[in-house]
C-alpha cells in the first residue's frame, strides 16, 4: 500500500468512526433488503423491483425508512423518492442537470464527480440517456452507460446518505472521502486520469481557485472535459469578489470571478477551450427551505427584492462552462 493510499484509508477509519456517523451506517446495515430500480424524472425515483410490494407509509418498513433518513439530515441535493418517502431536498438538483445534461457525452467514460455531496448527480449521469435501470446479478445493462463514476466528498455525513440510497439501488459507483486537494496524489496512486470532471459548486469554496483548476486539469485525459459550475460576478471587465466576511450568509465563500477573470483562471491551468454553457440567477424555485435541512435557506440570504445578498453585494448567478484540457 503506497503513502497515499495509507492516507486515504486513514482518513476515510476517522471520518466514518465518528460518534456521528458510525450509528447512521449501522442503522442502514440493518435495513431490509428491497431489490430496486431507478428512473429520473424531476427527481431520482427509486422504486421495487417486485411490483407486487407495496410500503405504505403506515407500514413498520416505511417507518424505518423515514425515521433514518430524517436522522440523516440535511439533505441538500435531491430530491427522492425512495417508494413512498419523498425526500425533498434544499436544491431541486435536477434543474441544474436538465441545463448540464444535454452537453454531456458520458457513454463509455471514466467519470469524476468532485464534492458528489450524496451521490444525486452521480444517479443521474448513470441515468443519462436511460429510462431506468437496475444493478442486479441478472440484470443487462446497456453498452451506453459510462465506464466508471468516481464520486469525492469529505463528508460524513453525505457518504452516509449515499449509503442510505444505494442500500436498495447497489449502483456501481466509487465513493472516496477525498477533497479536490488530494486528486492529484489519487490519479498518481492508481495511476489514472478522468475523461471528463464534474466540478459543481466548489471553486469559490477554495482558497486558491487557480490551483484548484491545475489539480483538475492535471487529473484529466489530454483532451478531457471539466464540467463546471461556479458562482459569477457580472462584470464584463477582469474583476473579483472577495467577499471581507461572507457573502449570502457563506463564509467559506472566498473568490467570484467575472468571466473575464475566471475565463483567464482556465488559461493559466491548461484549459484551451472554454464555453460558456448558461448564465443563471439562482431562484427560490431551485434553492429554498424544507423540513430536510434545520437551516436558513436563499429565501433568507437574499435583501426584499431579492437583487442583493444581505451583506448587499450582487445576488447569486451561477455560471455553467465547458472546458477542454490541451
Amino acid at each position: 500500500m503506497s503513502e497515499f493510499e495509507e492516507y486515504a484509508k486513514a482518513k476515510a477509519t476517522s471520518i466514518l468512526k465518528a460518534k456521528n456517523i458510525a450509528p447512521l451506517l449501522e442503522s442502514i446495515a440493518t435495513l431490509p433488503y428491497i431489490p430496486s430500480r431507478i428512473h429520473s424524472d424531476n427527481g431520482i425515483h427509486i422504486t421495487a423491483l417486485d411490483s407486487t410490494l407495496t410500503l405504505d407509509s403506515s407500514s413498520q418498513h416505511s417507518q424505518m425508512l423515514r425515521s433514518l433518513a430524517l436522522q440523516l439530515k440535511p439533505w441538500r441535493k435531491g430530491g427522492f423518492h425512495l417508494f413512498d418517502l419523498h425526500i425533498d431536498s434544499e436544491w431541486q438538483s435536477f434543474i441544474k442537470w436538465q441545463l448540464l445534461a444535454p452537453h454531456c457525452e458520458l457513454s463509455g467514460k471514466h467519470i469524476a464527480d468532485i464534492g458528489c455531496n450524496n451521490g444525486y448527480y452521480m444517479l443521474e449521469m448513470l441515468l443519462h440517456k436511460q429510462k431506468m435501470l437496475n444493478f442486479y446479478e441478472d440484470s443487462k445493462l446497456p453498452d451506453t452507460l459510462p465506464k466508471s463514476i468516481t464520486g469525492f466528498d469529505p463528508s460524513g455525513i453525505f457518504k452516509a446518505q449515499f449509503d442510505f440510497l444505494n442500500h436498495f439501488i447497489k449502483a456501481p459507483i466509487d465513493f472516496e472521502l477525498l477533497g479536490v486537494e488530494d486528486l492529484p496524489s489519487y490519479c498518481q496512486s492508481r495511476k489514472r486520469a478522468f475523461d471528463v470532471i464534474f466540478c459543481l459548486g466548489v471553486l469559490y469554496h477554495r482558497l486558491s481557485p487557480i490551483e484548484t483548476l491545475k489539480s483538475l486539469s492535471q487529473c484529466l485525459e489530454r483532451g478531457g472535459e471539466l464540467i463546471l459550475d461556479t458562482l459569477i460576478y457580472e462584470s464584463s471587465q477582469e474583476l473579483c469578489l472577495s467577499p471581507a466576511k461572507s457573502y449570502a450568509k457563506m463564509s467559506n465563500v472566498y473568490f467570484i470571478p467575472s468571466i473575464p477573470t475566471l475565463q483567464g483562471w482556465c488559461k493559466r491551468a491548461k484549459f484551451k477551450h472554454f464555453e460558456i454553457l448558461a448564465l443563471m440567477p439562482t431562484t427560490t424555485q431551485e434553492q429554498r427551505q424544507t423540513p430536510w435541512v434545520d437551516s436558513q435557506s436563499l429565501e433568507s440570504f437574499l435583501q426584499q427584492d431579492k437583487s442583493l445578498t444581505i451583506e448587499g453585494y450582487q445576488a447569486p448567478v451561477r455560471g455553467y462552462f465547458k472546458l477542454k484540457k490541451e
